[in-house]
This record gives C-alpha cells, sequence and structure tokens, in this order.
C-alpha cells in the first residue's frame, strides 16, 4: 500500500516552519478518580509527535477519549490527564487547549492538545463542514492512530481529504507495513490462530482467512463449535450449535485448498466455570454430559506447536483457552511459547492476545504487536480500513 510517510516528510525537510496536526490514539483506561491506569497508547504517541518537534513544525495533537456526547464537554471528558502524562513523557509542559476548531495558537517548535475531538459536533458523522474547518488548520495532517483506522470520521478521514498534504505517522505505517508482510506478501506456511467465545463475532474473518491461510487454528468457544461440526460431543461447553454449517463449510474450504483446520484431540475439562475448578484432561472423545471444555489439552498444545515453530508467518488473535485461570492456562501458554520460538514473521492483536503475550512475558519475541482492537479485526476480516484508503489516495492524487 502506497501512503505518504511523514517520516520522509521529515528527513526532507518538508515539516519544518509547518502546521502539523496529529491525530493520536490517546484513549487511555482510568479509574474512578480521572487517573491514568495504563498508559502505553500515549507512549507509543511520543515518536511522531518528537519527530514533528525535532523537524521544527508548529505541532497539534488530537485524540478521541472514552465516549463522550458531541457538543456536550463535561470535566470527565477531558484530555488533561493525557496532557500531564504527554508533558511528563516529553520532558516539557504541553498546553491543552479548547474549543479549538476555529483556530490553534502555536509556533514552530512547540506542541499543543487539542480538547477531546469527538466533543465537537460532526466528528463521528465525518461532517463535511467541520472536516474542513480541521483541514485549514494545518499545512501537513498526520494519521497516527491505528486503533481509529477502521473509522471514517472528521479527524481520521475527512481532514485527510482536505488538507493540503496527507501522511501516515510512523505508528500507522508500522501497522500497514507489518499487516502487508503478514497477509499480502507472507512467507508461507501462513499459520492463523483464531480464538474468542462466539463463531458469530469472527465468522467474517474465519471466512477471509480460510481462503488464504496454510492453517486455521481455532480455539476458545470457537473451538468447541467446530469440534461439534466434526462430530464430537462437547458436554455444556459454550458453542453456537446453530453455526455447525459455518464451521463444515469453512473446514471444506480450507480442506479444497489442501489446507487444514487442526481439531483438537484433547482436552481440559471441568465441572463449574472457576478458577479453583478441578481441571481434568480427556480425550476429545471422552467429553462428559455435564464437562465444560475450558482448554486444549497437552498433546493438542503439543502438535499445534510443533506446527507454529515451523511456520512461515502467524497471525495471532485470541488466547485458545480461560487463560486468566491457571488450571486452564497451558494450551495458551504453549502457543505463546510456540511463537516465541518459531523464526515466523509473527503479528498479534486484539486486547486478550495482548494480555496473553503480557502474562508470558514474549513481547519481544512476537514480530508485531498492533495496537488496534477492532481495527486489527477488520483487517483480518480482508476490509480496508477507512483511513488507509484515504492515505493510499491522497499518495496517488
Amino acid at each position: 500500500m502506497n501512503v505518504i510517510r511523514f517520516t520522509d516528510l521529515c528527513a526532507q525537510g518538508k515539516a519544518a516552519g509547518q502546521r502539523v496536526f496529529i491525530r493520536a490514539d490517546l484513549n487511555v483506561p482510568q479509574d474512578d478518580a480521572g487517573n491514568i491506569t495504563e498508559d502505553t497508547r500515549i507512549r507509543a504517541s511520543v515518536p511522531c509527535i518528537k519527530l514533528a518537534l525535532d523537524a521544527g513544525a508548529a505541532v497539534m495533537v488530537t485524540s478521541h477519549l472514552g465516549r463522550p456526547t458531541e457538543g456536550e464537554f463535561k470535566p470527565e471528558d477531558s484530555l488533561a490527564p493525557v496532557a500531564r502524562r504527554l508533558g511528563e513523557l516529553l520532558g516539557r509542559e504541553v498546553p491543552l487547549v479548547s474549543n479549538w476548531v476555529d483556530g490553534v495558537d502555536v509556533k514552530p517548535g512547540q506542541v499543543v492538545l487539542l480538547e477531546n475531538c469527538r466533543v465537537n459536533k460532526g466528528e463521528k458523522k465525518n461532517d463535511e463542514g467541520l472536516a474542513r474547518k480541521l483541514a485549514a488548520l494545518t499545512d501537513i495532517y498526520v494519521n497516527d492512530a491505528f486503533g481509529t483506522a477502521h473509522r471514517a470520521e472528521a479527524t481520521t478521514y475527512g481532514i485527510a481529504q482536505f488538507a493540503k498534504v496527507a501522511a501516515a505517522g510512523p505508528l500507522l505505517a508500522a501497522e500497514i507495513d507489518a499487516i502487508t508482510k503478514a497477509l499480502a506478501q507472507p512467507k508461507r506456511p501462513l499459520v492463523a490462530i483464531v480464538a474468542g467465545s462466539k463463531v458469530s463475532t469472527k465468522l467474517t474473518i474465519l471466512k477471509s482467512l480460510s481462503a488464504n491461510v496454510d492453517q486455521l487454528i481455532v480455539g476458545g468457544g470457537i473451538a468447541n463449535t467446530f469440534m461439534l461440526a466434526a462430530g464430537l460431543k462437547i458436554g455444556k461447553s459454550l458453542a453456537e450449535p446453530d453455526l455447525v454449517d459455518e464451521a463444515k463449510a469453512v473446514i471444506d474450504a480450507m480442506r479444497a485448498r489442501g489446507a487444514d483446520v487442526p481439531i483438537p484431540v484433547d482436552v481440559v475439562t471441568a465441572k463449574t466455570f472457576a478458577a479453583d475448578a478441578a481441571a481434568t484432561v480427556k480425550d476429545a472423545s471422552d467429553v462428559a454430559e455435564d464437562d465444560l471444555i475450558l482448554d486444549i489439552g497437552p498433546k493438542t498444545a503439543a502438535q499445534l506447536a510443533a506446527q507454529l515453530r515451523e511456520a512461515g508467518t502467524i497471525v495471532w488473535n485470541g488466547p485458545v483457552g480461560v487463560f486468566e485461570f491457571d488450571a486452564f492456562a497451558g494450551g495458551t501458554k504453549a502457543i505463546a511459547q510456540a511463537i516465541a520460538e518459531s523464526s515466523a514473521f509473527s503479528i498479534a492483536g486484539g486486547g486478550d492476545t495482548l494480555a496473553a503475550i503480557a502474562k508470558y512475558g514474549i513481547e519481544k519475541q512476537v514480530g508485531y504487536i498492533s495496537t488496534g482492537g477492532g481495527a486489527f479485526l477488520e483487517v483480518l476480516e480482508g476490509k480496508t480500513l477507512p483511513a488507509f484508503e484515504i492515505l493510499s489516495k491522497r499518495a496517488a492524487g
């Protein structure tokens, strides 16, 4: 995918003295007192801001935070805690500017944070009038917010249509590169792990991947539905029996290409869904009527781990068991360790997946960790993200 890269503009001296508008993703979790509890997204946005400042630009940064009502600003919607944390990370004060749509006073070498963009009327519906006003604020628009790349909003799409120059920031560019490497030009075999509670939420992803991957590993409640499709009993485990035909269609589509959806050969069961429930390893054919399947078994985990170690590219979305409970974490741990040991290029995304990566300490062994949940899933579905589309159009035009 061809986009204008902000790093290139800076290297060519084209950002010096220019007004640069950066759409970042600073939507961080906060406690009831408004304190930031996890600042990964803020830290991830710092390189782009520093790049712009070092290039001699006048820098404006904005983001959404939470789900404010358009046109109604409330104190809890404020980016003030973000401005403080950003200031600490940049080693300078970052002024917070309210009511900024009609003009911003910022000089080269300065940076300001523009208050929660979703408070502006017309932001979510990508109002053209608002988008044109935003575009008038800037010489170079930079999208560095992959987490919102699947939404066509005024600060993610409209402004990119009308700004003099529209570019991808380093974080967004890295996502584009990683996604291209994993899905458009993968080193084979390409193995995808798609896990979660419901087939229905991931059905389009499963169908899209089944046309492209060499192996599709399913886990969690999704695997239970595939076990039903393979004629196995799953007791009272979470599944969607009405989607068995859809699961069979995915298996058949893979088989027709000489590819595979491995069905678990053994599982870890319990009688209740609880952290202290007694865990029992059983052959997949021996699941009782009152059993809950909460993880893949050790034989299945070993088979999948062996296949992952031989992969050329791995895409990972979702833990394969209830890894939050240690008795049912073995499968996800084995998968994580196999990915860490594999020489494959790996890309992982989704909140639960990131939690598993952190739990097993394999951050440095994963080729690329995606910062966007919904956006990452839409890429796996085969969709073109609006932010990618408009940046590509602007680069071509």
